[in-house]
């Protein structure tokens, strides 16, 4: 299904949220989940290194693109200038060119011997060698002007060009950067969803993957699942993939996005295998439910207490899912078919979702 509205995917957000993963295995258990995998401790370990990378590459990334950014101006104040100072080079060359006119209009350019015998009188060839010594001196002056400035360009058209090889350096450092960046997340991705789907195939969940949290200074009691997404398969909606109505609202985020607890509430169950994959079902206060389902990882544990925005699980696509998806639901009871819209009922809390 087509998605319904966008919400903004800054790379930089993206990355900063995939957060450290520091798997530990829990021997709590549910009526839904089996023992915790043998390897699921190395793997969240190399997982959590390739997040770590990642985060520290976008850091480095956001620092070269600043610095780009301030390549980039230095260099059109150095072309902004250079185009100055070819202006004046213009006028100046116009000023000698009209100074030789002149000259050569008043007699300028004829030899001393000429002008003595043309001369009515010794007082005229003074005054004419005084007006042509100053018209000389005016020459000399501009031309040497002239050759200042033009030296003085070719100095800054120097500087200017490489301005903007360092800038053509920078972006391709960055574009090497970036594209590491995406390999480093890629790897983690599919890394932690292969691990998902053998988890979901034996339906068996491997214990939660503790994710370290970020700050949660929230002013409101309740928040959306995820931080950025795209709205999908809206509740109600139809389709081939399901057999009835569709029971929830859909966000579309690539695997490993954090999932957040919508409001504080107790987790009821953690089930990894069936049609919603890996899945969690929290109760809050005042009788509702919320599930999110297609998880890559679990972060909590049956009976905990959460709180509101705290990091439960990262999306995935697993059980009935084609492609990267969390989906969610609000219920009045903790199972399948009593669910209600989200997206009026988060709306109604101070939540609006789009």
């Amino acid at each position: 299904m087509l998605p319904l509205r966008r919400h903004p995917r800054p790379f930089a957000v993206l990355v900063c949220a995939l957060a450290v993963l520091a798997a530990r295995p829990t021997d709590v258990p549910d009526g839904d989940t089996g023992g915790a995998g043998g390897s699921a401790a190395g793997t969240g370990t190399e997982v959590a290194r390739l997040y770590q990378d990642a985060a520290l590459a976008t850091e480095r990334y956001e620092q070269g693109r600043l610095e780009a950014e301030a390549q980039r101006a230095e260099a059109q104040r150095l072309e902004g200038l250079l185009e100055q100072e070819r202006r004046e080079i213009a006028v100046l060359h116009e000023d000698l060119g009209r100074i030789a006119r002149a000259q050569y209009r008043d007699g300028g350019g004829l030899p001393i011997a000429a002008q003595m015998l043309l001369a009515g009188s010794p007082e005229e060839l003074m005054r004419g060698q005084r007006v042509f010594a100053q018209a000389d001196t005016a020459v000399n002056n501009a031309i040497a002007k002239s050759r200042r400035a033009e030296a003085r360009l070719a100095t800054d058209e120097a500087k200017a060009q490489e301005a903007w090889q360092a800038l053509e350096k920078r972006n391709a450092e960055l574009a090497a950067m970036k594209s590491s960046i995406e390999q480093k997340l890629e790897e983690a991705r599919q890394r932690l969803q292969g691990e998902a789907n053998a988890s979901a195939a034996a339906g068996s969940c491997r214990g939660a993957v503790r994710l370290d949290q970020p700050e949660m200074n929230f002013m409101n009691e309740w928040v959306a699942p995820v931080e950025t997404y795209t709205l999908s398969a809206a509740f109600g909606s139809g389709g081939a993939r399901w057999a009835n109505r569709h029971t929830g609202q859909d966000f579309a985020v690539p695997i490993g996005t954090p999932v957040r607890a919508v409001g504080a509430g107790k987790v009821v169950r953690i089930a990894c295998g069936g049609a919603f994959g890996m899945e969690i079902v929290l109760e809050h206060p005042g009788g509702y439910y919320t599930q999110y389902a297609h998880l890559a990882s679990i972060a909590v544990d049956r009976g905990e207490q959460v709180r509101t925005g705290q990091w439960i699980g990262q999306s995935g696509t697993t059980g009935n899912s084609t492609g990267p998806h969390l989906h969610f639901e609000v219920r009045v009871t903790p199972q399948l078919g009593s669910g209600v819209d989200p997206v009026p009922w988060l709306a109604a809390r101070g939540v609006r979702l789009g």
